[in-house]
């Protein structure tokens, strides 16, 4: 279990806060299951994207890295029954604050993000 945790936030902190920081899909979309679906809010509005969607935004957007704006990924805790585990992250992004809750799944013998769901708060 303690293992498992550690594998996870390896995979946080090597491939998924570095790949939205860097704009760097291949860093991200390695933390990802293919089928992955990201679903929540955005200042309100609701938003709902696939993992090739998601990664397609994030190539064609300004990098957080390149904009000069602040950036802070935090993990908040981390939950692990067998092969499925769920993340509490918090992402500090241009001017946005996300509370986000990751799924992964082990899947031969690698954790993966298969479902994101963020809402954007006021802090």
């Amino acid at each position: 279990m303690k293992e498992d945790s550690l594998a996870i936030t390896a995979v946080l902190e090597n491939d998924y806060f570095p790949g939205i920081y860097e704009g760097d899909i291949e860093k991200l979309g390695a933390a990802m299951y293919s089928e992955a679906l990201l679903l929540g809010d955005v200042k309100g509005v609701p938003y709902a994207k696939t993992r090739n969607e998601y990664l397609e935004v994030v190539k064609n957007r300004l990098s957080v890295k390149d904009s000069g704006k602040p950036f802070r990924g935090t993990i908040v805790s981390i939950d692990v029954v067998n092969t499925i585990a769920v993340a509490r992250v918090h992402v500090k992004m241009y001017d946005f604050n996300y509370e986000e809750f990751l799924s992964f799944h082990k899947i031969n013998n690698q954790w993966l993000i298969v479902n994101k769901m963020l809402s954007d708060v006021s802090i």
